[in-house]
């Protein structure tokens, strides 16, 4: 029989957050979070984007204040797992070790999208927040002079490419946990055929199945500027190895991606 939740917070609780989807920004994240809320024995985080171990004022104390994370949630006695989505974890360094440390025996989804359209998609989502006035030209050039840096440091905003490295944050997550403690799943599968990845999903968390849902199209639109075909050239060039790496890596084929 599975441990169910106490909810009421100020008490011992008998729970740690048992799983993450800790990744790709602009690769599915929103439509999984709410396709994961519909199912009656999950607890998500009470808003989506937590973003506890990413930020670095958390970890200032030599003594970790757990409970300013789990205020995040609501769990009640119906639920049997407990979860969140901040998916900018996968690409901040430090955060894949300090969810190691919270609790190294969590699960971690990670939904991952062609490099090339999530940085696209990266530079209009920017661009419409009014914090990006460069071309998207301009952007991938000027990022990948900064990259070749010695002195490069993570960029949260303008990380157009760098969030794109997919095998060196899988390296990085597999420095900590298990192979089996992650699941790998391609956008382009979540977006065609959802049902099909809530029960790997399912089956992955130890819950029971999920009921049938219908395709969620968030954050979905149209573009106002196209990708030029230099730039989608830039894009090919600089990821034609990364991809071929993460191949080798999962021992999956994304020859869709080097197009």
């Amino acid at each position: 029989m599975k441990k169910k939740i106490h909810s009421i917070f100020g008490k011992k609780l008998p729970f740690k957050v048992n799983f993450i989807i800790c990744g790709v920004q602009k690769g599915g994240t929103t439509a999984l979070d709410q396709y994961l809320r519909i199912h009656p024995n999950i607890c998500m985080a009470d808003r989506k984007e937590v973003h506890y171990f990413d930020k670095d004022e958390n970890f200032n104390n030599s003594k970790l204040d757990y409970s300013k994370y789990h205020k995040f949630f609501s769990p009640e006695n119906v639920h049997e797992i407990i979860g969140e989505a901040t998916p900018i974890y996968v690409y901040w360094k430090s955060a894949i070790k300090r969810i190691y440390n919270y609790n190294s025996k969590i699960k971690l989804i990670l939904v991952l999208r062609n490099p090339s359209k999530r940085a696209f998609s990266h530079w209009n989502m920017e661009r419409d927040r009014n914090r990006e006035q460069r071309s998207f030209w301009n952007s991938i050039n000027e990022e990948k002079s900064k990259l070749l840096s010695s002195d490069y440091i993570q960029n949260r905003t303008f990380s157009y490419l760098d969030r794109g490295l997919y095998s060196l944050q899988i390296k990085n997550i597999y420095n900590y946990f298990k192979e089996n403690q992650l699941l790998i799943i391609k956008n382009e599968t979540l977006r065609d055929n959802p049902n099909s990845v809530l029960k790997k999903i399912a089956s992955f968390l130890s819950i029971k199945d999920f009921d049938k849902v219908e395709h969620k199209e968030i954050h979905s639109r149209t573009y106002p500027i196209k990708m030029s075909q230099e730039e989608s050239d830039f894009l090919n060039d600089f990821y034609k190895n990364e991809i071929e790496e993460l191949e080798k890596i999962l021992n999956q084929d994304f020859t869709s991606w080097k197009k």
